[in-house]
């Protein structure tokens, strides 16, 4: 039976994790300060992790650790060539949270799209209430049918979203920011074409070298002045500063972001304090944690330990 312990359950909410008893004997961390890690993992087996930094300075005195579990897809926090040198192995998951993802880019988008946070406000106020007719249109809103949907990067994410934006009608453009995906189905544009003709942009990219204030405040500046930009790749790929100075010189109707240079987000941004607030939304890092999402998640990671246990390689990074 082997020693496993989980550095931030916390980051997975309430999702059953007795699945993990069969292994041997699981303890379960909520959150863990950097300080905190080394004790904790000094004799332990297998290791879960979701935003744990693990490295050197940490991972030196682990001598029984065979198995660094990552609760996510993105490794940034694991010292990869260190964990080789260890012969300690690494697994991620890929591709659990592509529904939830897909699914909240269009809730963002309907939020702003269709002005919901003005016209529920309408209604809980007493304004409408005190309406002399059964309707209220002060704030127009358009149709998704026929707009043109901008996407950066055609991942799986990015290629889910465009077959629902077809669906709706949209006729569908994207960039690739890799240069290295392509599809039949749709127009594959440069970044500037993509930003002047689209109605809706919505980001599926890691964020890298290219990626990095991908959108700032010249690219923002040329898309069209009812564009909605939408943010669910990686916080960092949009200048925050650069956004918000868009936003109140309403440059673009609106902006929905998921994802933010730093999380949580700090009280000084200027994303803050913007002048009107009904043009943006901002949801904490929540696209890719519904319910079913994380319990596939959970699923994925067993099934990793396993695997892992009868000497294959599944998921190994």
């Amino acid at each position: 039976m082997y020693k496993i312990c989980i550095l931030d359950a916390v980051t997975l909410g309430d999702i059953d994790l007795t699945g993990l008893n069969k292994f041997g004997q699981v303890t379960i961390h909520k959150t863990t300060k950097p300080e905190d890690v080394e004790i904790r993992i000094k004799d332990q087996d297998i290791i879960l992790t979701n935003k744990v930094v693990l490295n050197e300075g940490n991972l030196n005195g682990a001598d029984n650790l065979k198995l660094i579990c990552v609760m996510a897809t993105g490794t940034n926090n694991i010292d990869l060539a260190y964990a080789s040198k260890k012969n300690i192995a690494v697994t991620n998951v890929a591709g659990y949270s592509t529904e939830s993802v897909v699914q909240h880019t269009f809730a963002l988008l309907f939020y702003l799209l269709e002005k919901l946070s003005y016209y529920d406000n309408y209604v809980k106020n007493g304004k409408y209430s005190k309406s002399e007719i059964f309707t209220h249109l002060e704030k127009p809103y358009n149709e998704v049918k026929g707009k043109v949907w901008g996407i950066i990067g055609l991942g799986a994410i990015g290629k889910a979203v465009a077959l629902i934006a077809r669906a709706f009608g949209c006729k569908v453009i994207y960039y690739s920011t890799s240069g290295n995906n392509s599809s039949s189905e749709f127009e594959r544009v440069d970044l500037e074409e993509l930003l002047t003709k689209s109605d809706i942009v919505s980001i599926h990219a890691p964020l890298n070298a290219v990626t990095k204030n991908l959108i700032d405040y010249k690219r923002i500046t040329r898309m069209k002045k009812n564009a909605i930009l939408l943010n669910l790749g990686r916080g960092g790929i949009v200048n925050e500063q650069d956004l918000a100075r868009a936003l109140n010189e309403e440059r673009i109707a609106g902006a929905g972001l998921d994802v933010l240079e730093k999380e949580p987000i700090d009280e000084n941004n200027e994303l803050m304090h913007i002048k009107d607030s009904g043009r943006l939304i901002i949801t904490p890092h929540i696209a890719w944690a519904s319910v079913e999402a994380r319990e596939r998640l959970v699923g994925e990671i067993i099934l990793n330990i396993e695997a892992f246990l009868n000497g294959e390689k599944r998921n190994r990074v």
